[in-house]
């Protein structure tokens, strides 16, 4: 008797195993497009200055270029 609940187990955790990679794609398609604002991208240029990621002459080029962009 426990030979049978044995193999029943073993064949119970085998199919588990076997169905746990079904179920499909986990790929999620994104459609739109995020539009960052010329506010944020400066708040991000300051936090790169800050953190020492950028020089003052990078950060004064850079910001030049976002500022004269027209979006």
């Amino acid at each position: 008797m426990n030979a049978i609940r044995l193999l029943q187990a073993v064949v119970a955790m085998v199919a588990a195993v076997s169905l746990s990679g079904c179920g499909g794609d986990n790929v999620v398609k994104v459609e739109q497009s995020t539009q960052i604002s010329k506010g944020w991208e400066l708040k991000d240029l300051q936090k790169a200055l800050d953190a020492g990621a950028i020089n003052r002459d990078e950060f004064e080029r850079i910001k030049q270029k976002l500022l004269k962009r027209t979006n």
